[in-house]
């Protein structure tokens, strides 16, 4: 765990973090779900925080056409076909060797993911899926963990976190899974570096304040377009008849039988 206060001087110096909070940074599990664009860049901002111990899972490697946008990784990593975990773990030890880093280099599954997210405080949405932030949403509703939605297409992004058993979910605002196949990607909208960074630091932004303590606040959807250089902000608020933090009807997950 990351214990040298001098690296952080700078941080700790704002009146919102002071020395307390860094101390609660550096005692905080965060586990991050995806090591692609978004979750390469929150990554990045946690460890030079002084976070205490990262859990980083994502089952692919490393690709030529990932470097645009995927911060921790460079030509190396493609020649050598690094599983981007192991890439990220890598180049993160180098940038604080003090930080805990666990890599499991495997896909966010329902026979997985209550286990890869037991030791985390909060959990950070790095995918770029509805389906894996749909199974992350009922992990974080069964265990009770904050996590914090965030999605990123061609110049516009999306944030929003989640307070189990204390506001609405995923499901709350979005009932039903979208079909993949009828969404456009990154592959066919393309998405501007850029934007792939405002989002990562809202969220990582949105990380630190629960990790200080900040957990009464109002949920809300933040619409980011970097190309304007607009944020649209919606409150949203708890479905009373959601089939998942209301009913408990976990459709992506179940939950292990006691």
């Amino acid at each position: 765990m990351a214990d040298n206060f001098s690296r952080f001087a700078r941080q700790h110096a704002l009146k919102v973090i002071g020395p307390q909070g860094q101390k609660r940074l550096l005692e905080t599990t965060v586990a991050i779900v995806g090591c692609g664009a978004l979750g390469s860049a929150q990554a990045n901002l946690l460890v030079r925080a002084g976070i205490g111990k990262l859990i980083l899972i994502d089952h692919d490697t490393v690709q030529e056409v990932d470097l645009h946008r995927q911060i921790l990784f460079d030509q190396r990593d493609v020649i050598e076909e690094m599983p981007k975990v192991l890439a990220a773990k890598r180049r993160l030890n180098a940038i604080d060797p003090q930080t805990e880093i666990l890599a499991f280099h495997t896909r966010f599954s329902p026979q997985n993911a209550l286990e890869l997210v037991a030791e985390a405080d909060l959990i950070l949405d790095g995918t770029d899926n509805f389906p894996t932030r749909f199974l992350i949403n009922e992990a974080a509703i069964i265990t009770g963990k904050p996590w914090i939605y965030g999605g990123v297409l061609s110049v516009q992004g999306s944030v929003m976190t989640v307070l189990p058993n204390q506001g609405p979910c995923l499901c709350c605002l979005v009932p039903k899974a979208p079909d993949c196949n009828k969404l456009p990607t990154c592959k066919s909208d393309g998405v501007l570096n850029a934007a792939v960074m405002w989002v990562a630091s809202l969220q990582v932004a949105k990380a630190t304040k629960l990790i200080l303590g900040h957990t009464n606040e109002q949920v809300l959807l933040h619409g980011l377009d970097v190309w304007e250089g607009t944020v649209r902000t919606i409150q949203i608020s708890k479905n009373p008849d959601c089939p998942c933090c209301v009913h408990k009807n976990f459709q992506f997950l179940q939950p292990p039988l006691h």
